[in-house]
Parts: C-alpha cells; structure tokens; sequence
C-alpha cells in the first residue's frame, strides 16, 4: 500500500478537507500533517508551487487540491466508475473550484474594498453557482450530486457549503444560501448528519 501524506493548514474547511474527508469514510490511512498559518512562509517553500495542499504518495509529492481528492476518491470509493457520471461529478468540482477562487481574490482586501468585492459576489456570482449547483443535485436525483450516492463531488460541495453559511466571511450573509437556493441548505445538513461525517466532526475534523 502506498504511503499518503496530506499537507494543509491547521485548520477545519478549505481546500484539503474533501479529501481528509474521503481518506477518514473510506478508511484510508493517512498521515495528517498540518501546520500553523505562522508557518506558511516556510512550509511553501517544500511545495512544487510554493501552494497547499500537497499529497505525498510515498516520496513523489503532488499539488492540486482537486486532482489530490479525486485521486483519494478513487482510493476510498466515493468517485464514480461510471465515465458519465464521472464527468458529472468533475463538472461540479470544477464550478466548486470557481467558487474558491472568486472567494479567494477578496482576501487581503480590507475596509470598504472587502466590502464592495464581497457585495459584488453575494449579488451575482454566488447565487448564480448556487442556483446551478441546485440545479445540478435537483435534476440528479435529489439527494446527491452524481451517481446516486456520496461522492466526492458532494464532500467538496459540503466542505464550501458549510464555510458559505459559517458566518466566518465579513460581507457573506450566513442566510444566502437559504435564500437563493433553500434545497442546498437541506442537502448540507443531510450530508452533515451522515454518520461518518457526523463522527469526523464531533472528533474535532480529524480522524
């Protein structure tokens, strides 16, 4: 068996978590290395693009969060075999993905530049992903995003769900997602109470 190592902040959410979230449900060992945010400055320096995440598989080190947890996916049993509904769940990583960098270019705004980006993407670019990502889990079935049942897809959609509706984001109203796609606020909460997921939260968001 190979050797994994995820590299990310010390923290709960982000663009590591779909895939700490994969390895813990499908029982795949890991080790869970985290750091300090203090400690980027350094840690970047190890990484092929001087960014986080990384998965170590024995010695060869990768990047890029999507290919990481779709790799651990495949690994844990939570990405379709099926090449269509494969698809289906990459086109949702991949508007998720947008989502992260839209949310991702207001940071390091302060005062009323952060207030005016955040107001821009709360008025147009974020209920337009929301309302489509809606879309997607109503015309596939309801309770999943591809292949009825939990996937991948459904992980990283939970993981930005969740921090959306957190209240952790200045200028990001914690009831947008009630109310411009009240069926993703149900959906979030189902997959929260999944019993594996359930278990990696009340332990902290770790396995």
């Amino acid at each position: 068996m190979n050797k994994l190592k995820l590299t990310y902040f010390d923290f709960p959410g982000g663009r590591a978590e779909p895939a700490r979230l994969a390895m813990h449900i499908g029982g795949v060992p890991f080790e869970d290395y985290r750091f300090a945010p203090s400690d980027f400055s350094e840690v970047r320096k190890t990484t092929p693009l001087n960014q986080v995440p990384t998965l170590h598989v024995n010695d060869v080190q990768i990047t890029q969060s999507d290919a990481i947890t779709r790799y651990v996916g495949k690994l844990s049993g939570l990405y379709p075999e099926d090449n269509f509904q494969a698809l289906l769940c990459d086109e949702v990583m991949g508007a998720l993905e947008d989502i992260n960098v839209k949310l991702g270019a207001t940071f390091g705004k302060t005062g009323d530049d952060l207030k005016s980006a955040r107001d821009a993407l709360v008025t147009d670019a974020l209920p337009k992903y929301l309302r489509w990502l809606q879309h997607q889990l109503d015309s596939h079935g309801g309770d999943f995003l591809s292949d009825n049942r939990l996937t991948i897809a459904d992980l990283k959609a939970f993981v930005i769900l969740r921090w959306l509706s957190s209240g952790k984001l200045d200028h990001i109203p914690i009831d947008l997602i009630e109310t411009v796609a009240p069926k993703l606020n149900n959906y979030m909460n189902c997959l929260a109470k999944i019993p594996a997921i359930a278990q990696y939260y009340a332990n902290g968001g770790s396995s």
